[in-house]
């Protein structure tokens, strides 16, 4: 992945647009909210079976709200001065730090 490339489209696009001035934090989390919700929305009310049969169909929303979901967290990262490969190797460190994997290997709670 070139985040660098990735970061100068989303830059562009916003430009172009003029849609810097909607895009405060607070706007940013709720649309990266409403995105969340929309992928959620994808699986509502199926069963395993429901989502083998629809694959296809599946995949494709999955990919689309998923980048519509990587699109805020860079938006939000740009206006909050966030570099997004730091912070992630920062938290991946905490969580290793709270999830030893000796206690928590193969347990889905806590």
């Amino acid at each position: 992945m070139n985040f660098d490339k990735i970061n100068k489209e989303i830059k562009s696009f916003v430009d172009e647009r003029d849609w810097d001035q909607f895009h405060s934090p607070k706007n940013l989390s709720m649309a990266l909210s409403v995105e969340a919700s929309e992928l959620v929305e994808i699986f509502q009310w199926l069963n395993d079976k429901d989502i083998d049969d629809k694959k296809d169909k599946i995949h494709q929303a999955v990919k689309e709200e998923v980048v519509d979901i990587f699109y805020y967290v860079v938006r939000m990262c740009q206006k909050m001065d966030i570099n997004l490969e730091d912070a992630f190797y920062e938290k991946m460190k905490k969580n290793k730090m709270k999830y030893p994997s000796n206690l928590y290997k193969g347990k889905s709670s806590l």
